[in-house]
């Protein structure tokens, strides 16, 4: 499993704590050293099955400065990934995939399902 995190944020800091807690292996990947590609978006949105909004980190201070609320009801898919690539810090975190997976955000039901 790849957990990609940042290490300051607590959801992050739970989920990672949840993870070491059920002996379940993984590795991570700090997403504001690492964002990110288009390509690996574009793969994780498919598999999750979420819509692209979903993978904004809507309470973050880069989101709110750029006013993205307003602007991606404008924006196309293509666009929207390119700005997801384009700085970490905008990806709703953590994300933890494999093979078949990919959960975003911590939600403890979803990830008890995981072996």
């Amino acid at each position: 499993m790849l957990f990609i995190c940042y290490p300051k944020c607590g959801t992050c800091r739970k989920a990672r704590k949840y993870l070491e807690e059920h002996g379940i292996p993984f590795q991570e990947r700090l997403i504001h050293e690492e964002p990110p590609t288009v390509k690996e978006l574009r793969t994780w949105q498919k598999k999750s099955g979420l819509p692209l909004r979903k993978f904004f980190n809507t309470s973050g201070k880069l989101y709110k400065e750029l006013n993205l609320k307003d602007r991606l009801k404008t924006m196309s898919e293509d666009e929207m990934f390119e700005l997801l690539a384009s700085d970490g810090m905008l990806v709703k975190r953590p994300i933890l995939t494999d093979q078949e997976k990919v959960l975003v955000g911590f939600d403890e039901a979803a990830y008890s399902t995981l072996k």
